[in-house]
């Protein structure tokens, strides 16, 4: 079922998911007035926001290469992932200035069973959405989802957190613990936050593929070794979900340009069969370079990942 997931479809759930869910902790807070419920109920706001403009993202991502954008408009995902951390800055902050007040002028927690039972309910619905995106989000290299994936991931644990701490005040009567959990709340999300504007920074700066990945281009490039070629000078990146790969592919100085060129075809169309779009390089290949093939190392030579 989930591999018919498309992006857009996953991120729509997650929308339908975010609206519940707020509803439910909104509820929570209403009904305990716990600060804690509080602040997760503002992390679903910035999942619900986060979810949103990653449709927007994803949908302009999809459309295909033109003129203005030769390598096509993959780099959009990025934005939303930067997107999301900013609006995690801004909930935290908010998080900050109730919990900060809550703790100068503590009150009272009622109805803490219910608002408790409000909060499990709306984690549960978050842990099977987060498993979804990521998901969907790796089966697709999507950057924009597995970040969404991610966060959800990191609300689930935030509401079990808050559920207990809140819990503890209840029991214990130390109501100021209340705003305490809050503020933990609000530090551990500023966390998830900068990592996700870490991880847009790294996709927008063409950051290398993950080792997994190159070592899968690296295989089929091997398997060519025995054509009498030898590729190396291998560079990777990413502009969303489309990845992106260049290298030398170094054959005989005697061979005519036509062979050389129809050996570049098929590796270039090997490559593609693994979801990688290559620009080859066509060099001379060098004596010593004859004599190697093929490479029982297993290694190319001179291959960097860049």
């Amino acid at each position: 079922m989930l591999q018919s997931l498309t992006p857009r479809k996953a991120l729509l759930i997650s929308i339908a998911v975010a609206l519940l869910t707020m509803a439910l902790k909104t509820m929570g807070w209403y009904l305990t007035g716990s600060v804690g419920f509080l602040s997760d109920a503002m992390e679903s706001l910035v999942n619900l926001a986060g979810a949103g403009f990653a449709v927007v993202m994803v949908s302009y991502a999809m459309r295909p290469a033109d003129e203005g954008h030769p390598f096509g408009h993959g780099k959009a995902e990025y934005f939303s992932a930067a997107f999301e951390g900013g609006m995690i800055f801004i909930a935290a902050l908010a998080i900050l200035i109730a919990a900060i007040n809550r703790l100068l002028n503590p009150i009272g927690l009622q109805a803490i069973g219910i608002g408790s039972l409000l909060s499990l309910l709306a984690g549960v619905f978050n842990l099977l959405v987060a498993r979804i995106l990521l998901r969907v989000g790796r089966d697709n290299n999507s950057p924009a989802l597995e970040a969404d994936g991610r966060h959800l991931m990191t609300d689930v644990w935030t509401s079990v957190g808050v559920i207990a701490g809140v819990g503890l005040a209840a029991v214990s009567g130390l109501y100021w613990f209340d705003p305490l959990v809050a503020i933990a709340v609000a530090l551990h999300i500023l966390y998830q936050g900068w990592g996700l504007l870490l991880s847009s920074a790294g996709g927008l700066m063409d950051k290398a593929l993950e080792a997994e990945q190159i070592e899968q281009i690296e295989a089929v490039l091997m398997q060519f070794s025995s054509k009498g070629c030898r590729c190396a000078n291998l560079r990777t990146r990413a502009a969303g979900t489309t990845r992106f790969a260049t290298l030398e592919m170094r054959v005989p100085g005697e061979w005519s340009v036509v062979r050389a060129h129809e050996l570049a075809d098929e590796l270039e169309l090997a490559l593609q069969s693994v979801g990688v779009i290559a620009v080859t390089h066509i060099e001379p290949l060098a004596p010593e370079e004859r004599e190697a093939l093929p490479d029982s190392s297993g290694k190319l030579s001179g291959a960097t990942s860049q």
